[in-house]
């Protein structure tokens, strides 16, 4: 009797422990622009946004370049194995069935203000290219 609760113990500890580790693999993130993969362990459980977080402070902290920043919102997290679709940032990191991740910036439009806006317009009703290149080339030539 004593003997079947250590055993009933112990399968519930090796359960435990075999599901702690079930829920972990090891990430590899590939930032564009810089040197090298940066890997480390995650949850099946994280969403992408958490392990964007985790792989610009691990980038921050080896002090590599280009300096990209911590704000999660500015960048895409991409499955190596799926299409060019970006994981949505709430997406569990498990549910692409990958290891092996792309980290792009994303491009930031600047917004137009009405001082940018006027500055655009006026730049167009000065001229154009078209403009300087329909002008007429006027060469001098001087004789001796």
């Amino acid at each position: 009797m004593m003997g079947q609760k250590m055993q009933k113990n112990k399968n519930n500890n090796d359960q435990k422990v075999k599901e702690g580790k079930a829920g972990r693999f090891l990430a590899t993130i590939t930032v564009l622009g810089s040197a090298g993969p940066i890997r480390f362990v995650v949850n099946e459980k994280d969403t992408a946004s958490k392990v964007i977080s985790t792989a610009l402070k691990s980038y921050a902290r080896e002090g590599r370049l280009p300096f990209l920043g911590t704000n999660v919102d500015h960048f895409f997290l991409y499955s190596v194995n799926s299409t060019s679709q970006a994981l949505d940032p709430e997406e569990t990191i498990s549910s692409c069935g990958s290891r092996n991740f792309v980290l792009c910036k994303k491009q930031i439009q600047p917004q137009m203000t009405e001082a940018r806006s006027e500055m655009v317009s006026t730049r167009k009703a000065s001229g154009s290219w078209k403009t300087w290149l329909n002008k007429p080339f006027s060469f001098k030539i001087y004789s001796h």
